[in-house]
This record gives C-alpha cells, structure tokens and sequence, in this order.
C-alpha cells in the first residue's frame, strides 16, 4: 500500500483504542492500543497486569511446577501398586502426553500472550460456553491446592508443635496473600528459588541412588536390577499400571502454569518456547530417571513403602537415604516436602487470580474481577481465590481424610480435563489459522508433529478421565466410589450446559477467529530468531539447564 492509504488505516485503527467494545456475552473488552511496526499494526490488550517476569523466573516455573508433593511422597505408592517397571512406563506415558499438552499451549501463548491462556482460547478460538466451563473447572481445581496448607502444619509438626495447626495455615496464607497482593514479580522471585531448592534436592537423590545401587553406600553391596527379577519387575501381571495413570497425572499436574504466566512474561516470544522445549527434558531427568532409581533401591513389597501413609517417614527418598546409611534423611525429605507445600499454595492463589481475572476479561466472571491496583495485581481476584482457598484449608484441618480425599479427587480430574482441552484448542487454533491463509511460519513457536500431540493427549485424557474409576464397576457397582471417582467432572459439565442453556452462544465460526487481537508482533518473531540464529550452539544446549 502507499504512505496515503497506509496512514488512512492506521488512523482507523487508532479509532479503535477510543472506544469500548461489548462482547457477545455482554461484558466491555479491556482497552486495547495499536502499535505500528514497520508496515504491520497489531493490536494488543491492555489488562492492568504489568510484564514483570522474565526468562528465568518463567524457566523455573515451569520445571517446579513439575516437582512436588506427588514426587517426593506419592511415587513409592505407585511403585508398590504397579511395581517398578509398570510404574516406569506409567510415568513415561504421562510424561510424553505431558510434553504434548505444553507444546499445544506454548504454540497459542507465545503467539497470543494474555492473561486466563487456555479458557481464553477455548472462548476465543472455540465457543464461549467451552471457555467459561473451561475456565472455573481450573479454577476450582487450583483453588483446592490451598489444602495442602493443612499438610504443611502437620509437617511442621513432625519438628516441634508449637501452634495449633490452623495458626500456621492462617500464618501462610497471609504470607502469600501479601505476596500476590504486589509485583508479580515477587512472585516469580519466590518461585525461581522454591525450584531452584527442590532441583538440588532431586540432583542429590540422583547421586546418593547411583552411588547405592552400585555398592558405593550402605551395606548392601551392588543392587543393579536384582529387585525387578524378584519380587519382580511388576504387580498383577502389570494391571497395576492402569491405575497409576492417574496419580501419575497428578504429579505433573502444575506444568501448565507457564501458560499463564505468559501473560505477564516481559519477553513470551523468548521465554514461552523456551521453557515449553526444556520441559521434555526436565521429565526425562527428573520423574523417569527417578523412578527408574528408586524401582532399583527399593523392592516394590518394601513393607514400609507399600503402607505409605503420605508423610516424609514413609518417602521413597526417606526410604533410600536411610538404605545409603544418611540418617537426617528424612529431616531433608521433611524440609523439601514443606517447600514444595508451601510453593504449590504460592502458586495456587496466583493460579486462581489470574484466571478469575482472564475470565472477568471475557465475560465470563463478574466484571469487579478485573480490577488490578498500581502494582498490576488483580487484587480483588486475589483476596476471592485466597479466601476460598482458605475456607478449603480450614475443612481439610478439621476433617482431614475426608475432605483430603474429595478434594484430591476433584483436583486430579479437573486437572485432566483441562489438559484435554488444551489439545483439543489448538486443533482448532491451528485449523483455523491455515483455513483463514496465515503461513505457519509466522509463528513464534510451532508445535511438532501436528495434529498428533493435540489428537493423542486429548484422547489419553480423555480414557483416563473415565477409565480410571473401573474400580466402582468391579466385581460389583459400587456408589460411594463411583461417586467419589467422578465428582471431579460435575463442575465442567454443570458449568458447560448451564452457560449453554443460558447464553445459547454458538461456535466461533472458522472464519471469524480472533488471531490479532493480543498477539505479538512480527517485529518481536523475527528478532527472536535472529538472536537464536547467532547463539553458538553450545549456549542452546545450556539453556535445557538454565
């Protein structure tokens, strides 16, 4: 186009940051601002939050939201339920459906960099009633993390009980109350250093396992695989490996937080793909190697790890270090198990607020949601995710095993449930970006293989999500568990047919998709891989550790 006709456009677009825009659902668009890059203008959405995180806090979201709790207490269960080889494969299966699931999300986030990431998507990219069921259904899930702060007390406790347990919940959550309540960046501060801690941990368990199997430590002499041969490599002929599926779904569970991070992310186009791409590696090393070791150390009939009862004493990492001749092992395991409590609960009410407010963007949460204050926090969306996730602590003080088990259940499946619809979006992101003529390089990341990552995890998910309570069906039905099993979906399901119902909003058609509102710009795409291009190759390599 000419100067004339390229400056009569570019002063149409103007108009558009002038006005306020009514979505379908009836609630006003956040301002948005057109910026103009050479001969392209894009429009970007101005949410209050403010770009605060940078590369390294994003890297090391990513791979601490992969290590915790279900690491460190809950993989000696499912070795003693599927014994170590079916355990291994289990976790391998989760493990690659897992990398699917963040290659689908980075390919849409570090193109569309908005708060609320994957219920936005499926609003925008999809249906409105998709991304409103979407949207609370990880909502909930995230907002019964909170419960872990009762778990934190009694880890406390195993050291000296000073306080009440509902002191030291009350204590935390104001801690991380006050801590969302500012700069986003302190947020990612306290995160980098919460992984960094656990990542050391895991490197010396590694070790500590290497050195024991080969006779290095204790006094067992070299172990090598002689516990796969007897009592053998799995349990019930390997039907155990169906059932730790599920809990080991749960393990990763948290991954995904990097998608909303992106959001706030000073560089998505950089920071997005890069953590995306380590996560592979970062499942490699620390959930199958792991398990793998501890398969080796530890025989799956270990009376201690087949009792489990979800405390330090009775970890696997407990278990080996005690083998190896450390006796404070368990002290260690305690103080890693209580960062990780304490670390998941952080990142529950910066989960919750940023998806409430994503929401509140969409109009699909009340409007007041969507206020931020001067540090670019949605406080008001903090103090409603907190104060919910409080009421959940308390219930789970009070009545522990009960409350535990309900909302463990609602969690592990709203979890899978979300990760199906990751998949299940960017089938259609990419369906209707091809069918609209965009040219799949333009991209900033392009997620490998398509369509299969999209098609095997929302399947996987999909079999898991009403495949893993058979128990209620055998040998005879069984309500409580039946129930108990899949209470997780009534929230999704409630929500989707309720806003359908309602709203009676049909799909986006194919045509009308939204690629421009909130992308990043062609400038920012390109000057990220010229900077790749010139990284000696050696420094790309690194980046799997930084």
């Amino acid at each position: 186009m000419n100067d004339d006709e390229h400056d009569t456009k570019y002063a149409e677009k103007i108009e558009v940051t002038e006005t306020l825009e009514k979505t379908e659902a009836g609630a006003e668009h956040a301002a948005i601002d057109v910026h103009r890059f050479g001969e392209r203008e894009v429009v970007d959405l101005q949410e209050g939050t403010k770009r605060n995180l940078r590369t390294r806090h994003i890297t090391m979201i990513a791979l601490g939201g992969c290590i915790g709790t279900g690491l460190f207490l809950n993989m000696g269960t499912n070795i003693a339920t599927a014994g170590p080889a079916g355990a291994l494969i289990a976790y391998i299966v989760i493990g690659i459906m897992v990398y699917c699931i963040m290659t689908c999300l980075s390919e849409m986030a570090a193109f569309i960099p908005v708060t609320g990431t994957f219920n936005h998507y499926a609003y925008r990219f999809v249906e409105p009633a998709l991304g409103f069921a979407a949207g609370w259904n990880y909502w909930l899930s995230a907002v019964t993390v909170a419960t872990e702060l009762a778990a934190a007390a009694t880890i406390i406790d195993f050291w000296n009980q000073v306080m009440p347990d509902a002191a030291w919940c009350t204590i935390f959550m104001l801690i991380f109350l006050g801590a969302n309540l500012v700069s986003v960046r302190l947020y990612g501060e306290s995160e980098y250093y919460f992984a960094l801690i656990k990542v050391l941990m895991v490197i010396v368990f590694i070790i500590v396992c290497i050195v024991f199997t080969s006779g290095g430590m204790g006094s067992q002499g070299p172990v090598g695989f002689k516990y796969w041969n007897s009592p053998g490599a799995f349990v019930d002929g390997g039907v155990g490996t169906v059932s730790v599926l599920l809990s080991a779904g749960f393990s990763f569970q948290g991954t995904e937080i990097v998608g909303i991070t992106a959001g706030e992310a000073d560089n998505p186009v950089k920071a997005v793909p890069r953590a995306i791409n380590n996560t592979f590696w970062r499942i490699l090393v620390f959930y199958i190697l792991t398990i793998l070791l501890i398969g080796m150390c530890i025989p799956y009939d270990n009376e201690q790890m087949a009792n489990s009862d979800g405390t330090p004493n009775t970890s696997p990492f407990t278990l080996v270090f005690e083998l190896a001749g450390i006796g404070a092992g368990v002290h260690v395991v305690n103080a890693i198990v209580l960062i990780s409590v304490l670390s998941a609960c952080n990142s529950s009410i910066y989960v919750t607020s940023r998806i409430l407010l994503g929401m509140a963007r969409d109009g699909n949460a009340p409007r007041i949601f969507s206020q931020t204050n001067r540090f670019g926090s949605p406080w008001i969306a903090v103090l409603a995710s907190s104060s919910i996730g409080f009421v959940c602590c308390f219930v789970s003080v009070y009545s522990a095993s009960v409350a535990f088990t309900w909302f463990l259940n609602i969690t592990a499946i709203s979890g899978f449930i979300s990760w199906m619809f990751i998949g299940a979006v960017h089938l259609r992101f990419r369906h209707a970006y091809v069918k609209q003529g965009r040219d799949v390089k333009d991209l900033p990341y392009v997620s490998p293989w398509y369509p299969l990552p999209g098609i095997f995890c929302t399947v996987l998910c999909f079999l898991i999500i009403f495949g893993q309570g058979y128990t209620a069906f055998t040998p005879e039905f069984n309500s409580i568990k039946f129930v108990a099993n899949y209470v997780g979906i009534l929230p999704f399901i409630l929500c989707y047919i309720g806003h359908k119902l309602i709203k009676r909003k049909p799909w986006v058609p194919i045509e009308e998709v939204d690629f421009e509102t909130g992308r990043v710009t062609r400038y920012e795409i390109e000057k990220n891989r010229e900077e790749i291009e010139s990284t000696p190759w050696y420094k790309r390599y690194l980046y799997i550790f930084t």
